[in-house]
């Protein structure tokens, strides 16, 4: 666990860890205490009773009475809200995160560890396969993530369930098995069952299908380096919300960074809907083009420039004069040829009254 902690450069500190009961939480708990407490890590143990179940309590009175034996600090979240009637495995989910990461923010720790294993990955794999997932989906789980600034570290992500629960057995300590697990109303304990099968009948592993998240995860982070890269040198962020960047440059990108690109500009609450991009893409790789809307903003073509701006509700050009002398205020902007309906965005974005 130390060289996971080394490669992602998590210095010692106060981390927490998730703990349902199951074993594979009860083994990261105290793994983590055995192998990190050494480097000077300290190590708080957070159990989510979510009261949705009756013995619910008593399995988080369990996992502090194990915590309490081995030395680690342990607290009990409860989830006092109203339960839905329908969704509950999602709304539970996001519930208990909620949960974990307010606690962290509140006491200063900045390091979650979950218990997220192989063969989580695999399941998790195959139902982003099954509701047609593009790239990004199927990279599934990634080691660290981020949560409302809270690191998510996931350790266990290439070591698989026998390994823990043989670590407890070796340890001589229980573990609680969820009785949801049989529940075959949800897709992924419908998968988790039909896994040996898979396995039996094709020959496809747990790890083959972790194994080809990780690599389709390499490929996404070479796709977002030069994101990343054209977002730095050849996007300008003319203010808030609002871009240009060479039509020229446009045309030379591959079709999936023009979506990216398209996706993360046009984004209000969510990005838009991918039929829309696309035909966005295909408008705008042919010349002359003009504009459209796409998310809530405006695209035009201006001084051989992509413009992107939000829908205006002022149409009008503003007088020279008003800009003037705005632009004598903000003289970055006096120099740049900036079309009228950027100009009226940049007013907007400002305050200024036209």
């Amino acid at each position: 666990m130390q060289t996971f902690f080394a490669r992602h450069k998590i210095k010692p500190q106060k981390v927490a860890v998730a703990v349902s009961g199951g074993a594979d939480s009860l083994a990261l708990a105290l793994m983590a205490k055995d192998e990190l407490a050494v480097f000077g890590y300290e190590v708080t143990a957070l159990t989510v009773d979510h009261k949705l179940r009756p013995t619910s309590t008593q399995e988080a009175a369990y996992v502090a009475e194990v915590m309490k034996t081995h030395g680690i600090e342990h607290h009990i979240l409860e989830w006092t809200s109203e339960k839905p009637k329908t969704g509950v495995e999602e709304t539970a989910r996001i519930a208990r995160y909620q949960l974990l990461t307010e606690w962290c923010q509140n006491h200063g720790v900045s390091i979650l560890l979950t218990a997220h294993h192989l063969n989580d990955q695999a399941e998790t794999f195959l139902m982003r396969l099954q509701r047609g997932s593009g790239l990004d989906g199927l990279c599934c789980m990634r080691e660290v993530s981020d949560n409302n600034g809270v690191m998510i570290a996931r350790p266990l992500l290439k070591t698989a369930p026998e390994a823990l629960r043989q670590y407890l057995q070796h340890k001589n300590i229980k573990w609680i098995e969820d009785e949801s697990n049989g529940n075959t109303d949800y897709l992924r304990n419908r998968i988790r069952a039909f896994m040996p099968q898979i396995e039996k009948e094709i020959g496809i592993t747990p790890r083959e299908l972790a194994q080809t998240a990780f690599r389709l995860q390499s490929a996404e982070e070479y796709i977002e380096q030069q994101l990343n890269h054209i977002f730095e040198t050849q996007i300008q962020a003319v203010a808030t919300n609002i871009y240009c960047f060479h039509h020229t440059d446009f045309l030379t990108w591959h079709r999936e960074i023009k979506f990216r690109i398209l996706a993360e500009l046009c984004r209000r609450n969510y990005i838009p809907r991918a039929e829309h991009i696309l035909n966005a893409i295909a408008a705008m790789n042919k010349l002359p083009f003009t504009g459209l809307t796409l998310g809530g903003k405006e695209i035009f073509s201006a001084y051989g420039n992509i413009w992107i701006v939000p829908e205006l509700c002022a149409k009008r050009k503003p007088s020279r004069d008003l800009w003037k002398n705005f632009t004598l205020k903000n003289p970055q902007y006096a120099k740049q040829k900036i079309p009228h309906k950027a100009r009226v965005a940049i007013l907007q974005h400002y305050g200024e009254k036209l």
